[in-house]
C-alpha cells in the first residue's frame, strides 16, 4: 500500500486494522476479496453485508460511516453497486491494482457459474427435467423481486414526499413506456432542486452511527493524516484514466464494428450492453425492466419466460445479479451464430457482454472516486441520490408486475388507450402450478423468514415434484 504519509508515535497507537507503516498487505487484501467473491450470494443486500462484515467488523480497515458514504455514491453511479463498492475500497487500499483485483474477483465466480448454466440451458432446454426445474425457479424469482420492492421501499420511501417519484416512475414506465434513463435523470433533477428547497423531505435518511471503538480504522486514520495521496482529485490523472479505460471499453467495439458490420449480433450486443452500462442506475432489479423490454420485444433475443430463467440463475450463483446480462448475451449469440458453432458463439457473446458491462464500472470508479472523496458533504448530490433510489422503487415494482404477469399467465393481450399501454391477462392461460409455487415462495420469505437461496431451492424442487407426480398419475 502506497500511503504517501506515515503515522507514528501516539497517533499510530490508536489505529486498528493494520500496521501504520506497512498498511494492509496486497496478499492479505487478495484473500479477503476472494472470500467476498465466494460468499457473494443473495443479491446486493447480501453482498454488501458480507463486505461490511469482513471490512468493517472483522478487519476494521474502514469505518462504518466511510463504508456507507462509499456505498451511497456507488448507488448514484450506473452499474452494480456492490461490485463498484468492492472496486472503490480496493482502490482506496492499493490504488488501481487493488481496485482491479477486488472488482474482477467479485465477478469471476458468477461469470463461470452463469456460463456453465447457460450452456446447459441452451443445450438441454428441451429436456423435461430442465423445464420442470425452471418452473419452480420462475415462481421463486417472482417472490424475490417482490421482497426486493419492499426492502428497498422501506429504505428509500422515508416520507410521503418520496412516495411521489416512486409512483411517477411506476406509472411512467409501466403505462407509457418512458425510457429508464429519462426517469433516472428526472428523479436526480427533482432531488437536487428539492434538496435545496426542502432538505428535510428530500435529504437521505441519516445512517446509524458506528459503535464506538478504542481505535480508528486504518483507512480513516490515514485519510485524516493526509496519507491517501491517490484519493486527491487531479485533472491530469482523470484525463489518463479516461483515455485508458475508455480505450479498453470502446476500442474492441470499434474493431468489431469495422470487421463485422453494424448488423452482426456481436456488434449489436456490444452497443446495446454498453448503453445499458451507462443507464443501469439503481442496481440490477431496476435495469432488468429496461433490458427485458429491449432484449425480448425489440431484438427478439429471448422470450419473457427465459428472462426469468436467467434471473433465477443469477439469484442462485455468486456475484452481481447483473450477471443475468451474461445469460442474455449468451442466448442472443447462440441463436444468431453466423458461421460459428452455436456454443462457441454463445460463449463469445457471454464474454463480450460481460466485458462491456463491467469495464465501464472500473472507469466510473477510477475516474470519479477522488472527486467522490472530495464531495463527502455535498447535500445536493445526497438529495439527488435519495430521490433516484425512491424512483427505482417504482421501476422495480414495474419489474415485479411484469414478471408476475408473465409467470402466472401464458398469454397477455396488449391494448393502447389514449397513449397508455394496458396488459390484460388471458385468464384461460392461467398457470395454476406457477401461481401456487409463487404464493408458497412468498410465504417462505415473508412469514417463515426463509433465506433467498433456500426459497429458490425449495421452489425448484416443488416444480420438479409437481411434474413427477403428474407424470406418474397420467401414466
Amino acid at each position: 500500500m502506497n500511503q504517501g504519509a506515515k503515522i507514528t508515535g501516539n497517533e499510530a497507537a490508536g489505529i486498528c486494522g493494520g500496521n501504520s507503516s506497512s498498511g494492509v498487505s496486497f496478499p492479505d487484501a487478495f484473500l479477503v476479496w476472494l472470500k467476498v467473491a465466494l460468499n457473494s450470494f443473495g443479491g446486493p443486500a447480501g453482498q454488501i453485508a458480507v463486505m461490511h462484515r469482513y471490512l468493517v467488523e472483522e478487519k476494521q480497515w474502514i469505518s462504518e460511516s466511510r463504508f456507507l458514504h462509499a456505498l451511497n455514491y456507488c448507488m448514484l453511479l450506473p452499474g452494480p453497486e456492490a461490485q463498484q463498492l468492492a472496486t472503490y475500497i480496493g482502490w482506496l487500499l492499493h490504488k488501481t491494482p487493488g481496485g482491479i483485483v477486488a472488482g474482477t474477483l467479485f465477478v469471476i465466480p458468477g461469470f463461470l457459474a452463469i456460463l456453465m448454466l447457460s450452456i446447459l440451458y441452451a443445450g438441454y432446454q428441451n429436456l423435461a427435467f430442465v423445464q420442470w426445474l425452471f418452473l419452480g425457479l420462475k415462481a421463486a424469482v417472482l417472490a424475490v423481486v417482490v421482497e426486493a420492492v419492499l426492502r428497498i421501499g422501506k429504505r428509500a420511501l422515508t416520507n410521503r414526499v418520496m412516495v411521489v417519484p416512486a409512483v411517477a416512475a411506476f406509472v411512467g414506465i409501466f403505462f407509457f413506456d418512458v425510457p429508464f434513463p429519462i426517469i433516472v435523470f428526472a428523479a436526480a433533477g427533482l432531488g437536487f432542486v428539492g434538496g435545496r428547497l426542502r432538505p428535510d423531505a428530500f435529504g437521505p435518511r441519516t445512517a446509524r452511527s458506528a459503535k464506538d471503538s478504542d481505535c480508528v480504522p486504518l483507512l480513516d486514520a490515514l485519510a485524516a493524516q493526509g496519507g491517501l495521496d491517490h484519493a486527491k482529485p487531479s485533472i491530469s490523472r482523470a484525463i489518463r484514466v479516461g483515455l485508458v479505460w475508455g480505450a479498453f471499453w470502446l476500442v474492441p467495439i470499434g474493431i468489431l464494428y469495422v470487421y463485422l458490420g453494424p448488423q452482426h449480433v456481436f456488434v449489436r450486443q456490444a452497443i446495446f450492453f454498453s448503453e445499458s452500462a451507462v443507464v443501469t442506475f439503481g442496481g440490477a432489479y431496476a435495469v432488468l425492466a429496461y433490458v427485458a423490454q429491449q432484449a425480448v420485444d425489440t431484438y427478439g433475443w429471448l422470450k419473457p419466460g427465459e428472462m426469468l430463467d436467467g434471473l433465477g440463475m443469477a439469484e442462485t450463483t455468486p456475484g452481481p445479479l447483473i450477471m443475468v446480462l451474461e445469460f442474455v448475451g449468451f442466448m442472443a449469440a447462440f441463436r444468431n451464430p453466423g458461421d460459428l458453432h452455436p456454443m462457441v458463439a454463445g460463449t463469445l457473446g457471454a464474454l463480450l457482454t460481460t466485458w462491456v458491462t463491467f469495464v465501464p464500472c472500473f472507469l466510473w470508479i477510477f475516474l470519479g472516486a477522488p472527486y467522490v472523496e472530495a464531495l463527502r458533504d455535498n447535500k445536493g448530490l445526497n438529495s439527488a441520490l435519495a430521490t433516484i433510489t425512491a424512483a427505482v422503487v417504482g421501476v422495480i415494482l414495474n419489474l415485479a408486475v411484469w414478471f408476475a404477469l408473465h409467470t402466472v399467465f401464458g398469454t397477455l393481450d396488449e391494448y393502447r388507450v389514449f397513449g397508455m399501454r394496458l396488459l390484460v391477462p388471458v385468464w384461460s392461460s392461467l398457470n395454476v402450478p406457477s401461481l401456487v409455487i409463487a404464493v408458497l415462495a412468498l410465504i417462505a420469505i415473508f412469514r417463515v423468514k426463509l433465506g433467498v437461496l433456500q426459497t429458490i431451492a425449495c421452489s425448484a424442487a416443488l416444480g420438479v415434484a409437481y411434474h413427477v407426480i403428474l407424470s406418474v398419475t397420467s401414466s
